[in-house]
Order: structure tokens, then C-alpha cells, then sequence
């Protein structure tokens, strides 16, 4: 009976130990699969856009990527000594890019609960939100996003977007009609095809102040949207690596820097395309 015992005993800790060991080993997996390791072992920082939102990421004349995002993304890269990698993605697929592999992380992404769930956001690096461009035709009819929430109105705005969430939820009523870029949906309203268009802060103002005789802004956002970066679901040490390279950058005057550039300054425009 004792012996019998003793072989259960040892057969239960035997299991335990197993166990234990193929639990060790799969937590030792994951963190020798860390995002830090693969840039630093590859010497390359694989960073995932969408040329055309304006002023972040965009196409200059002789086809560099040039903008806010881009900028900050090269210092990153600088700043741990690896070459700087753009992989410019349309917008709808550019998730399942960065879980496949094809970058380490996404940059001008808001933040939203359902995205959450298919990756890891480092702390929001902006705050936007959605604003209106509005056909010249309806100034002074309309004064804020609720009066097109109306039948007789067509709101375009870019699919996959929280612009796109932003008209299903608070423009119900009106005819939005989606497109594969910004570009395309806004111009939709300068060219007197649309009534309005749906699109964040910063590259509604930028858009707006190009062209004065297209577009009317009504600038005051309706919803609240932090930006942040998005990397592989769970990669925490690559979230803490972004989060404290976000302190250092503001701490030493590169983040204000960059931003003066890009959202003070019109002395880009003559180069994008």
C-alpha cells in the first residue's frame, strides 16, 4: 500500500513537473518571438501605412514617403540604429499585414474598442476626431453633422475608417457612400457629386485650406479618437519599448519638432503629389 503510494506520488509530480516545464517553455517562446528581438536580429524596422492621409503619411513628387507618421517612424528607427522600412498598405488590409508579418506595427490607427481585440495599442500618440467637409452649396443651411443626417443628403467618406463608423452611427438617415481611399471620397463633394464628406481633423483642415472654393469646413469635432500605434495582439515588450520611446520624444523636443513641421507649416504642401 505504501509502495503503491509512493509511485502515485511520484507519478503526480512527474506529471506536474512536465507540465510545468511545457508551460516554461511555451512563455520562453513567446518572448523569444518578441517583435524587439526579430527588428534588432533583421536590422530593419518594418513600419505599416496608408500613403494619402494627410499630413501623416503621404507620396511626394519624386515618390518618397514623406509626413508626420513618417518622420517620427525614421527617428524611431535611428534611435535604435536599423534601417527604416515603409510598406505603404491600403487601409483594409493593412491588420491582417502586421499579424502576418509583413511590418511590426501600424501607424495613424485610432484606437477603438473592436480593434483592441485583434491587436495591442501603445499609449495614443494625437487626439483627432471626425469633422465635415461640406458641399459650398449647403453653407449656412448646415451648421454641424446632425443637420445631414437626412435622406436628401449623400456624406461619402473612406471604408474601414472610423469616419465610415462615425456616418453609420450618427448619419443613419443620409445616403453614405463608401470609397477605397480618402482621396476618392472627398472628391466626391469638390466636385459637386456628394453633399458632404466625413473624415478626420487634421486632413480635413489641411484639405480645406488647399482648396477654399471646394469645400466648406465645419471644424469642430464630434467624436473623441486617440491615435495610437498598433502592433501583434499581446506583444508587450514591443508596447513598452514604444511607450517610453513616446516619453523620451516628448521629453526632448523631437515629438514638438516634427509636429511644428507638419501641422504648423505649409511649407511641404508644394511637394506631395
Amino acid at each position: 500500500m505504501t509502495i503503491h503510494l509512493l509511485k502515485n506520488g511520484m507519478r503526480r509530480l512527474l506529471t506536474g513537473l512536465l507540465v510545468g516545464a511545457a508551460a516554461f517553455s511555451a512563455t520562453t517562446t513567446l518572448a523569444t518571438a518578441s517583435t524587439i528581438e526579430g527588428i534588432l536580429k533583421s536590422g530593419e524596422l518594418k513600419f505599416c501605412f496608408e500613403a494619402g492621409y494627410v499630413p501623416f503619411e503621404m507620396t511626394s513628387k519624386d515618390g518618397r514617403f514623406i509626413g508626420f507618421d513618417i518622420d517620427i517612424a525614421k527617428h524611431m528607427a535611428h534611435s535604435i540604429d536599423v534601417k527604416f522600412v515603409p510598406v505603404n498598405t491600403a487601409w483594409d488590409g493593412i491588420i491582417p499585414a502586421l499579424q502576418t508579418g509583413k511590418c511590426d506595427f501600424i501607424g495613424g490607427m485610432t484606437v477603438t474598442p473592436k480593434r483592441n481585440l485583434k491587436v495591442s495599442f501603445a499609449d495614443a500618440y494625437m487626439q483627432i476626431g471626425q469633422t465635415v467637409l461640406l458641399s459650398p452649396k449647403l453653407a449656412g443651411k448646415i451648421h454641424s453633422y446632425r443637420d445631414l443626417n437626412d435622406a436628401k443628403y449623400t456624406v461619402t467618406t473612406q471604408m474601414g475608417t472610423t469616419g465610415a463608423q462615425a456616418a453609420k452611427k450618427y448619419l443613419s438617415q443620409a445616403k453614405v457612400d463608401l470609397y477605397d481611399t480618402s482621396a476618392d471620397a472627398v472628391l466626391q463633394v469638390a466636385n459637386g457629386r456628394a453633399d458632404a464628406f466625413v473624415y478626420d481633423l487634421p486632413y480635413n483642415a489641411m484639405y480645406a485650406a488647399q482648396h477654399p472654393q471646394q469645400v466648406v469646413h465645419l471644424d469642430e469635432a464630434f467624436t473623441f479618437e486617440p491615435l495610437g500605434w498598433a502592433v501583434r495582439r499581446g506583444d508587450m515588450e514591443f508596447v513598452n519599448f514604444l511607450n517610453n520611446y513616446l516619453k523620451q520624444i516628448r521629453g526632448d523636443g523631437t515629438y514638438e519638432r516634427i509636429y511644428n513641421k507638419w501641422f504648423k507649416s505649409d511649407r511641404w504642401i508644394n511637394n506631395v503629389q
